[in-house]
């Protein structure tokens, strides 16, 4: 799987790319900052574009404002993209244009290089892979007592964060220690409460139930 890497910190830069490429990534280009990357974007579009969400000049949201423009323009790549903190409302903006091939962990995940990895191919693969801070802050916000949200029991609260983290039922039933039939139950139950249908993919109930709890 081909990797372009957006990050000005030298170090980091580096230190991405030679973990990338020890875990068995083709990291095709290492840029500083966002203008690079869409450039090299445009002329050879990688599997997955792995990027901070602080980039120069203002050190602001530049990499999430091009990682926007990725998504648009090259809905074929991938994007990943890494901050420091956990903000709901990045989430929100990465998903607004789809589920598929789009991801938010917090830096922090880097170092565990097996989950990191994981996370690039699910995205490189279509899917998506959403940091578990995130997704805590997104289920555990303030709701009106008939927010259907109430009505699950907590394991179907388990199943629902570990499936917006992007997790197959397979993966779900390995982390929870239960059956996968047990994670199939759990989901419909979960569909069924939200009022929600379940899609032929797993990353497109992601969106839709990620899109229910920002409502």
């Amino acid at each position: 799987m081909r990797v372009a890497i957006c990050e000005d910190s030298t170090l980091l830069r580096e230190g991405l790319s030679r973990l990338l490429t020890e875990a068995g990534f083709a990291v095709v280009t290492a840029v500083d900052d966002a203008d690079k990357l869409l450039a090299q974007v445009r002329d050879d579009p990688p599997d997955v574009a792995v990027l901070d969400i602080r980039l120069p000049p203002t050190h602001t949201d530049e990499g999430l404002r091009a990682a926007l423009v990725l998504r648009r323009l090259h809905p074929e790549v991938g994007v990943l993209v890494l901050s420091q903190y956990a903000r709901v409302s990045y989430a929100v903006e990465l998903l607004d244009g789809g589920g598929e091939g789009v991801g938010y962990l917090l830096k922090d995940r880097v170092s565990d290089l097996a989950e990191f990895a994981a996370a690039i191919r699910r995205v490189g693969s279509g899917g998506s892979a959403l940091d578990p801070v995130v997704i805590e802050r997104l289920v555990s916000r303030h709701r009106q007592p008939d927010d259907p949200l109430s009505l699950l029991t907590e394991r179907e609260r388990d199943v629902l964060g570990l499936m917006a983290e992007g997790r197959t039922n397979k993966a779900i039933s390995e982390r929870l220690a239960i059956a996968e039939r047990t994670v199939e139950k759990h989901c419909t139950g979960i569909f069924g409460k939200l009022g929600l249908e379940a899609g032929p993919h797993d990353h497109r109930r992601v969106l839709a139930v990620l899109r229910y709890l920002n409502a």
